[in-house]
């Protein structure tokens, strides 16, 4: 399944980083993942409710880490075909979404993604190797 142009939509916090807006989170551990699929040729979506200078501090999150985004808070090549606001993905990853896999990290009150689990189920899908 590698590449083919999937695009995979990727929440922000507690998803890549715990929860801790406006401010940003410690990293859930994601880095490593993200940067397998984009070297197998994803698309990375950054799909988040930050905005503004909030937005910018998780684009330079992305980029200082080196997780190239495709684009952000859009799939601009879904304006062929619709003009729909809702961004359309291949794959969405989100904590907040059902079967996403989900850990509580310590001293935190709300669980965060389990990029472990998440990783396997990549695996699992065909995503991954």
């Amino acid at each position: 399944m590698a590449g083919k142009s999937i695009k995979i939509a990727i929440d922000f916090d507690g998803t890549v980083v715990t929860h801790n807006y406006p401010e940003i989170g410690e990293d859930l551990g994601a880095v490593p993942v993200l940067k397998e699929l984009t070297a197998k040729g994803y698309k990375l979506i950054l799909y988040t409710m930050r905005h503004g200078d909030l937005l910018k501090q998780a684009e330079t999150w992305f980029a200082k880490r080196g997780v190239p985004l495709w684009a952000v808070n859009e799939n601009p090549d879904q304006k062929r075909w619709t003009g729909s606001v809702k961004v359309h993905a291949d794959l969405y990853i989100d904590d907040s979404a059902l079967g996403c896999p989900i850990k509580f990290v310590d001293g935190e009150s709300r669980p965060a993604a389990d990029w472990k689990r998440i990783r396997e189920q990549l695996v699992k899908e065909g995503f991954l190797d």
